[in-house]
C-alpha cells in the first residue's frame, strides 16, 4: 500500500524455473513493487507466495541467499572502494574472491577499483552492481530498469548477463521501459494500475 492506494492488486503470477520473464508497463504500474516483494525487501500487506520454494514471509533469508535485485538503488557502501564492496559480497555470500578482478574488468571498472564508491557516477555504480551479480551468480535475478544510467557498452553487458543466466537455467525477471531490450524473453507480462493486465508469449 502507498497511502490508501494499493501498489499491487490481486497479482497472481507464476514463473517457472529457468524462465526469462519480461515485465512492461508505465510508471506507477507496480513493476518495481512486485520485484521488491519477490526480493523480500517489501512485505505484502495481504496475500503471500513462494520464491524458489521458500515462503516470502517466513523464509526471507533463504530467498535472499539465492536472489539478487538490481534496481534504482545499487545498495553499495559509499565509504568502501569498488573492490572492497565486492570483497564484502564474497565474504557475505561465500563467493570466490579470485573472481573479483575478472568481474571488475568485465564491467570496465578495473582502473577505479581502488576508488571510494562515493566518487562514482551513477553509471559506474550500476556497473559495480552488475559486477556483484557476476560474483554471486544467483538462482533468481531480478532486474528493475537495469539499463538506467548506462551507456551502450554497459547495456550490452547486462544483456550478456541475462543471456548467460538463461543458458545456465537460472530464472530472470526483467522490468524495463526500453523497447529494444528483453527481446530474448520467453514470456511478456504487461502491468498497469498494480495489476497484470495482459500476458503473452515470447516478446509479444
Amino acid at each position: 500500500m502507498f497511502g490508501l492506494a494499493p501498489a499491487l492488486v490481486r497479482v497472481d503470477l507464476t514463473v517457472d524455473r529457468g524462465e526469462t520473464l519480461l515485465i512492461r508497463g508505465p510508471n506507477g504500474a507496480g513493476k518495481s513493487t512486485l520485484l521488491r516483494v519477490i526480493a523480500t525487501s517489501l512485505s505484502p500487506t495481504y496475500g503471500g507466495g513462494t520464491v524458489l520454494g521458500f515462503d516470502v514471509m517466513a523464509q526471507r533469508e533463504q530467498i535472499r541467499r539465492c536472489t539478487e535485485l538490481l534496481g534504482h538503488r545499487t545498495r553499495l557502501y559509499e565509504e568502501l572502494t569498488g573492490e572492497e564492496n565486492l570483497r564484502f559480497v564474497c565474504a557475505l555470500h561465500a563467493a570466490d574472491p579470485r573472481a573479483i578482478a575478472p568481474a571488475l574488468e568485465r564491467v570496465g571498472l578495473t582502473d577505479v577499483a581502488g576508488d571510494r564508491v562515493r566518487g562514482y557516477s551513477q553509471g559506474m555504480r550500476q556497473r559495480l552492481a552488475v559486477a556483484r551479480i557476476i560474483l554471486r551468480a544467483p538462482d533468481l535475478l531480478l532486474l528493475d530498469e537495469p539499463y538506467a544510467g548506462l551507456d551502450a557498452e554497459a547495456k550490452e553487458i547486462v544483456d550478456d548477463l541475462i543471456d548467460e543466466a538463461k543458458a545456465k537455467g537460472r530464472t530472470v525477471i526483467l522490468a524495463t521501459h526500453d523497447p529494444t531490450r528483453g527481446r530474448n524473453a520467453s514470456r511478456v507480462v504487461h502491468m498497469d494500475g498494480g495489476r497484470v493486465v495482459r500476458a503473452v508469449g515470447a516478446s509479444g
